[in-house]
């Protein structure tokens, strides 16, 4: 079965098992997916269940030396019956993806999906439906800027607009996931704008034991070494991170009681598509000008261990800010940005985290964002591609 016909059967499913609301099917199916091919994203080929193809049933294994049991052949229905005892019949299914396509191809959505330029993503196909089931309530007004974020990762040449065009600090060519009509912007913003910047500081004492709770875990208790480089690039610029989130969810097995608060803090925004944790920056090191190439993001750093007289700093466009304990800085990354640490022998350790930009993007905007990077995330997990620092649209 190929991907885009496995999209249609399992909207089908979502109906037949009446999950209106979709998110626990879609987590409960999409990390048993499996896709081998060529195709630019996600390949047409045989996909299976875990176990089981489509609609199989819940049979046992037959131990060594039982009896097979006689039974009558009954006529085939063009389905199979799957766990909850639904039988699934071609013809209901192939009404009920039409149906789902007709209410899906009425939205600004489908609309995006379909007027884009022939491509080969059935995840994209399948989204207007997934989003239209699991948000009934939201109109095309609410939308209308999540379809641009759909038109342009369907189409990489589509135009920018000139906020990013006219700028020479956000390189145009490097912005792989764009979100049309959330204004001006800059490099630095105001932390006060941001509730998180002055709950982090308010609790920078706590955030700090809880930093060397995690790192004495990693000394005396589990012994094991939690920091990783999110990129190679970090790994040549001395720059490690304690990751605490990946992709806006916890990790399996990380200690969070040993810092309870910093992980209820973070908690208290829509975290992003990328990381949240401890950056360390060694002695006499940087990280070279990049950009992240996502404007729908912002990044918050909080001094955790600064060197001695600030002598470490962050450049963000044209402007240069320096890190002090219990300060944050709030950034844009689609500008070029580089990172250095002056000091001959001090660390530099801030707190980072990525979050929706809460500033310009509605709370409607950012709730069908993280669904749409949760769903994408699991189609990259079963095309074994998801890791820590991957990039997911």
């Amino acid at each position: 079965m190929s991907c885009r016909l496995f999209a249609g059967a399992l909207l089908a499913l979502f109906v037949l098992l009446g999950c209106s609301g979709l998110p626990t099917a879609v987590t409960a199916f999409l990390p048993a997916i499996s896709c081998t091919g060529t195709s630019r994203h996600h390949p047409q080929s045989a996909i299976l269940f875990a176990g089981a193809g489509f609609g199989a049933s819940n049979s046992k294994k037959k131990t060594p030396g039982s009896k097979k049991k006689s039974k009558k052949k009954k006529p085939k229905t063009g389905g199979g019956t799957g766990g909850t005892g639904t039988t699934y019949v071609k013809s209901e299914q192939e009404d009920l993806i039409a149906q789902l396509a007709q209410q899906s191809a009425n939205t600004c959505l489908g609309r995006a999906v379909a007027e884009t330029a022939p491509h080969d993503d059935p995840f994209w196909e399948l989204m207007p439906s997934l989003i239209h089931s699991r948000f009934p309530n939201l109109h095309d007004a609410q939308l209308e800027r999540v379809a641009g974020v759909v038109r342009h990762a369907l189409d990489r040449n589509l135009p920018l607009e000139d906020e990013i065009i006219q700028n020479p600090h956000r390189p145009q060519d490097e912005i792989h996931a764009y979100m049309p009509g959330l204004g001006s912007t800059k490099p630095f913003h105001d932390p006060s704008t941001v509730p998180l910047c002055q709950e982090l500081s308010d609790n920078y004492d706590t955030i700090l034991q809880e930093y060397h709770a995690l790192m004495d875990d990693m000394e005396h208790g589990s012994k094991q070494d939690r920091f990783q480089s999110v990129t190679s690039m970090n790994y040549d610029s001395g720059w490690k991170t304690l990751v605490l989130f990946y992709n806006g969810h916890r990790i399996e097995g990380f200690p969070y009681h040993l810092c309870p608060v910093t992980t209820q803090l973070l908690e208290s925004v829509p975290l992003a598509g990328r990381i949240a944790g401890f950056n360390r920056q060694q002695p006499q090191t940087g990280i070279p000008m990049h950009t992240d190439g996502n404007n729908m993001w912002l990044t918050c750093q909080m001094g955790i261990q600064v060197p001695d007289d600030q002598a470490a700093y962050i450049r963000v466009g044209p402007e240069t800010r320096r890190w002090a304990t219990g300060e944050c800085l709030l950034y844009d990354t689609t500008y070029e940005h580089e990172t250095f640490n002056e000091h001959a022998q001090q660390e530099r350790v801030v707190l980072h985290v990525d979050f929706f930009n809460t500033i310009a993007m509605t709370p409607e905007e950012i709730q069908v964002m993280q669904y749409i990077y949760s769903l994408r995330e699991e189609f990259m997990k079963a095309e074994g591609v998801a890791k820590v620092g991957a990039q997911i649209l």
